[in-house]
């Protein structure tokens, strides 16, 4: 066979090679061709698991990351819609024992809300998120939990029994964070919950139902107080922020009104109450 015929073969076009030569041929590729998938969706899913530990929840909002400091103080929006959906109850409790708001006997703020738990009762992360904080305070929180989640917010369980995650761990709404507990300033077993926007503690009772065990809206809207703003086509006044009054034995609308320097009207008015109305021990009563 001369060198030139040689080469003429070589030349030749694939389709006249015998038909096993060319199922084999196709079948190698497929195979070379199969494991560079396999390699690239590999390194896709390594790449997008890396990501995912790295995000900070809505990080575009926060100054910084601390493992610190629960409260602080950073510039907050005149208005910001914080997004509901997709949450979990952090307890199946209903019970509220202490409310948001000044409390008098103390002379000091109560940032959250006081729910009824047992020791070992397990404590639910309310949205997805990454855990900030975990840590103890002796005369305070006792074991507590902090998680900021993508809706900008982030959730404080506090006197905590124990303490199931650990900083910059993410979570998923659902997830048990801890266990009830009686640790810290405590006088017995319960839930101290917070809500924060950019440090700022909000009442919780705005986006949680606990006795109805669900939100309050898919979505509740955060406004600083004196914003202006446009609902149904007319310009509003953001008011000062909600202060309620927990109702104890003893307690009358007009002894509330005096403890408090407001007229029984406006309480009427904010609690849609009226002269003959009847309010019980535990019960709420707005007076700002």
């Amino acid at each position: 066979m001369t060198r030139s015929f040689v080469n003429i073969l070589l030349l030749l076009p694939a389709v006249l090679m015998p038909v096993g030569i060319q199922a084999q041929a196709l079948l190698a590729e497929e195979v070379s061709l199969q494991r560079q998938i396999e390699v690239v969706e590999a390194t896709a899913l390594r790449d997008m698991l890396l990501n995912e530990e790295n995000v900070i929840p809505a990080a575009h909002m926060y100054p910084e990351w601390k493992n610190t400091t629960v409260h602080f103080k950073a510039a907050l929006p005149d208005s910001f819609r914080i997004d509901l959906r997709g949450f979990v109850m952090p307890t199946s409790n209903t019970k509220i024992t202490d409310i948001f708001g000044y409390r008098p006997r103390r002379r000091r703020e109560h940032q959250g809300l006081d729910i009824k738990v047992n020791r070992g009762d397990t404590i639910y992360a309310a949205f997805d998120g990454k855990v900030r904080i975990t840590a103890y305070q002796r005369r305070g929180y006792g074991h507590y939990v902090v998680v900021r989640h993508g809706n900008g917010i982030e959730t404080l369980y506090a006197h905590l029994s124990k303490k199931l995650v650990s900083a910059n761990q993410n979570v998923k709404a659902g997830d048990p964070i801890g266990l009830g507990g009686n640790t810290g300033r405590s006088s017995g077993p319960h839930l101290h919950f917070e809500t924060l926007l950019l440090g700022k503690a909000i009442d919780p009772a705005l986006m949680f139902d606990f006795k109805k065990q669900n939100v309050t809206g898919d979505f509740y809207v955060y406004r600083k107080p004196g914003t202006r703003y446009i609902e149904n086509g007319k310009v509003k006044i953001a008011g000062p922020e909600a202060k309620y009054h927990k109702v104890r034995s003893g307690d009358t609308i007009g002894k509330i009104a005096k403890k408090y320097g407001v007229s029984q009207g406006i309480i009427f008015k904010l609690n849609k109450l009226g002269p003959r109305s009847i309010i019980k021990p535990g019960q709420r009563i707005r007076y700002q």
